[in-house]
């Protein structure tokens, strides 16, 4: 166990020194390998894990659902969505904030991705809202809080990687995602809500829509609605009927969502042979990236598991007598604080290993565990001093201040932690759409 420990304090040392993730966890798993086995079997491992993580059929759904996202976002989709969001409340106080939160959740459903959705969404929305003379704090914490939401409504690359990370059904943790991603759009806008209460000026009441409009608006999103409900949809089973007979796995599921997507960008306009390459240059970039950070994180899980540091920590648990809620509640503080210091994925992938056999030893579900572990990851993406999704804005709007960012969304990860409670307390919220598969 000593020699896990001093290896996770190497990884967080590295990467404060701005080594990337992958390689240091690749880097400390390697040597920590080689100490606990041979240094040929630590070859060895590294090798045979690159050659089977580039072989394997199951990760073929992270660079579908990254090329579905990328082909909704060249369509134009984030754009009407917005639109129609802001025909039903742009005339409230706090509408227009409110607009966005609910484009980011409809974006976030055919994109899978919190920093795409809050890049994607500033663009549209933070124009609109200074038009109406919204103060930038509301504009840019609903903004970077609505996009959080990409992590969690399906299809999430994050939840693919957690449930490859811990062989969990990917098709129930999609479902799992959905009415925690609803409460999450509901309590981000009970947040507008209270921020323009305590100042009015904030977010003033735009024109009201009438229904003629609001209608029109509809139909310009149908196909978002019909994407959304082919990948679910069919992951769920609820299109096998007669005489359409549709159920798909996960990567059969990213498979038809990025076709899909293709083919509604192509049929706009909006999609030329210039972007088509771009977008599949990026997709292969981004993949990339992520396929490293995987092959780095298996090899730190191989050495952690070797030395130990799993089955000590349930030793640890059980000469402690320590309630399985407590325990819970300790990896939970452990989450919040490696949120202030490191990046989503980072986080995910150098804790789960660690504490997903702990948990499940303890009689959790995996499937609620995951949901679990992506809502507080979405509360790290927006609290300092990391905040990626800050960043990412800052880095998009330019002439806001990421102190003003932060105070701005601090109502917005307070209703996080609320949500957060009721999940750990009412795990029914996160199981019921699978206890139903």
């Amino acid at each position: 166990m000593t020699e896990s420990l001093i290896g996770f304090a190497a990884v967080l040392v590295l990467v404060l020194l701005r080594m990337p993730i992958a390689f240091s966890m690749g880097l400390v798993g390697m040597i920590g390998y080689s100490y606990e086995t041979s240094y040929r079997g630590a070859i060895s491992i590294v090798a045979r894990l690159i050659i089977d993580t580039s072989q394997d059929y199951g990760l073929s759904v992270v660079p579908l659902f990254i090329l579905m996202g990328l082909f909704v976002n060249k369509g134009g989709i984030s754009r009407e969505l917005y639109q129609v969001s802001n025909a039903f409340l742009g005339h409230l106080r706090g509408g227009l904030a409110m607009a966005t939160i609910v484009a980011c959740g409809g974006f976030a459903a055919i994109c899978g991705s919190s920093l795409a959705t809050a890049a994607t969404m500033s663009k549209v929305a933070m124009p609109e809202m200074r038009k109406f003379g919204y103060a930038d704090s509301l504009s840019t914490a609903s903004i970077a809080a609505g996009g959080t939401l990409g992590i969690l409504i399906p299809p999430s690359v994050i939840l693919v990687i957690y449930g490859l990370l811990t062989e969990t059904s990917i098709g129930q943790l999609f479902i799992a995602g959905i009415v925690p991603g609803v409460m999450g759009i509901l309590f981000y806008m009970i947040a507008v809500r209270i921020s323009v209460a305590r100042n009015p000026e904030s977010g003033p009441a735009g024109p009201r829509t009438n229904w003629a409009d609001r209608l029109s608006a509809l139909r310009d999103v149908w196909s978002v609605l019909l994407l959304f409900g082919l990948v679910i949809g069919g992951l769920y089973g609820a299109l096998d009927f007669w005489p359409i007979h549709l159920t798909f796995s996960p990567t059969e599921a990213a498979g038809m969502g990025a076709m899909g997507a293709f083919l509604i960008a192509l049929f706009r306009g909006n999609l030329s042979f210039a972007d088509t390459r771009e977008v599949l240059k990026e997709t292969a970039m981004t993949t990339a990236s992520l396929f490293s950070v995987l092959i780095g994180a298996w090899i730190f899980s191989n050495f952690v598991n070797v030395a130990g540091l799993p089955e000590a920590l349930r030793n640890g648990v059980d000469s402690l007598g320590l309630a399985p809620w407590m325990v819970m509640g300790l990896i939970i503080l452990i989450y919040l604080a490696l949120g202030c210091v490191f990046e989503s994925l980072s986080m995910l992938l150098l804790t789960v290993p660690i504490f997903f056999p702990l948990v499940v030893s303890l009689g959790f579900n995996p499937v609620w565990f995951g949901i679990v572990v992506v809502v507080v990851t979405e509360i790290s993406l927006i609290t300092p001093p990391v905040g990626l999704n800050v960043f990412i804005l800052k880095g998009v709007v330019g002439d806001v201040s990421t102190r003003t960012i932060f105070h701005g969304v601090t109502p917005f990860w307070m209703m996080d932690i609320v949500r957060l409670i009721l999940l750990l307390t009412i795990p029914g919220f996160a199981l019921f759409l699978p206890s139903l598969m």
